[in-house]
């Protein structure tokens, strides 16, 4: 097996709320007599997760704990969380920015960092006297930062200020003149955080072009933080997702992504959804449920078995018509069709109504997908919207030799029929 270029173990990170040190005389001299006499500092035995939706108890909180990865050379690793998982903090301490409390970091190579807009740059400093800066800090000769200069400089566009002082850039300019430094004096290890989302759309499709270019290309691997899954998808190998500072789930991309969007959703795993007071002064939702056709709504579907969807609503209008409208969503979040009652010719204008609609097999992939519930008003007009009413997975059973040859692309697989003419 491949030795890693980066390993991690047992890396934990705890911070004590409001203070510096543990915040008296005797506390301090405590931890010092443990830490003399080699024993483990007393305080790492307390702290809670870092949840910030709780109000915690103890004045100790763990940002990070127990976080144990290893990334092999030439890798993209992408690492994705809700706000206060522990991203920036993880990364922070690959930087070498701040230490962890506990655990080791094995690096075999230099680490280039761009955390956070200006990260390595001082703002008196021009951005031509910057490049050369960060370049030796990542340990590279004047005569190897000069064979890139030119490179970096049309890379990041800014050619016009290269001899004006860097913080009278914007902060789109000093994120690409940033960028482009890091990526291109050959770091073996290039961590990048949120910060490209402060460039252009132009400036982000080259980023992520070169990131894809300098690992499979150049070998050198990319721990790439984002809440762009579309760009995480396109250019990760392998995905962690991380929640209160711990690793939930470490594996392939659709999977991590489709773990951390599930955090998100109403109804994940549901498909029976029953709102308990969603009353409107035009309509009344009952409920709505999808399962495969004589199924229980519990059973497994194959992917080539059709589904039944059904929506029940009263409608307390007599003069309005009112119809639903779904978005079916893929397990990334992004929405792949819709579906609307409004091409039913005749329905009734007050009281209940239950619409039902038959998916047929073989039009989905394998897969989760969920949905998004809009009633509307006369075919015209919106009145409400539900996200995530409901949830479903489809498995693909044809595994047999001869039937199963890889999993296929995309959201959707429909069946069409096909002619051939001889001759």
């Amino acid at each position: 097996m491949n030795t890693p270029i980066l390993e991690l173990t047992n890396i934990s990170k705890q911070y004590r709320l409001g203070y510096v040190g543990t915040g008296t005389m005797s506390d301090d001299l405590r931890r010092w007599w443990y830490r003399v006499r080699g024993k483990e500092d007393p305080y790492l035995k307390i702290g809670e997760e870092n949840d910030r939706t709780q109000i915690g108890k103890s004045e100790y909180v763990w940002a990070l704990r127990d976080i144990n990865l290893q990334v092999q050379q030439g890798e993209v690793l992408g690492i994705i969380g809700a706000n206060g998982a522990g991203k920036s903090t993880l990364l922070k301490i690959l930087s070498r920015v701040t230490g962890p409390t506990t655990g080791t970091i094995t690096a075999r190579g230099r680490i280039a960092s761009l955390l956070e807009v200006g990260t390595g740059f001082h703002g008196e400093l021009t951005g031509r006297e910057n490049i050369f800066l960060n370049g030796a800090i990542l340990g590279m000769t004047k005569r190897e930062i000069q064979s890139k200069f030119d490179e970096i400089v049309d890379f990041a566009g800014c050619q016009r200020y290269i001899d004006t002082p860097v913080k009278r850039y914007s902060s789109g300019m000093y994120v690409r003149l940033a960028f482009a430094v890091a990526a291109h004096l050959e770091p073996e290890i290039l961590i990048v955080d949120e910060v490209l989302a402060v460039g252009d759309a132009e400036f982000q499709k080259k980023a992520i072009g070169k990131m894809k270019d300098i690992s499979s290309g150049q070998g050198r691997t990319v721990l790439f933080v984002s809440h762009n899954m579309a760009a995480v998808k396109s250019i990760c190998h392998r995905c962690v997702v991380l929640q209160h500072g711990k690793v939930v789930l470490e594996g392939n991309t659709n999977t991590a992504i489709q773990q951390y969007l599930s955090g998100f959703k109403k109804a994940a795993n549901h498909r029976i959804w029953k709102p308990e007071e969603i009353k409107h002064e035009e309509f009344e939702l009952k409920e709505a449920y999808i399962k495969g056709i004589g199924k229980q709504l519990e059973d497994a579907v194959e992917i080539t078995e059709p589904l039944e969807l059904c929506i029940s609503l009263v409608n307390k209008t007599a003069n309005n018509r009112i119809d639903t409208t779904l978005h079916f969503k893929d397990g990334n979040g992004d929405k792949i069709f819709m579906i609307s009652s409004n091409n039913v010719e005749t329905i009734p204008q007050d009281g209940k109504i239950v619409y039902r609609c038959e998916i047929p097999g073989n039009f989905f992939n394998n897969g989760t997908f969920s949905m998004d519930l809009y009633i509307v008003k006369d075919r015209k007009k919106s009145i409400y919207t539900e996200l995530d009413i409901l949830e479903f997975t489809l498995v693909n059973e044809a595994v047999e030799l001869g039937k199963y040859m890889g999993e296929e692309p995309g959201a959707l697989r429909p069946v069409f029929q096909w002619k051939i003419n001889n001759g």
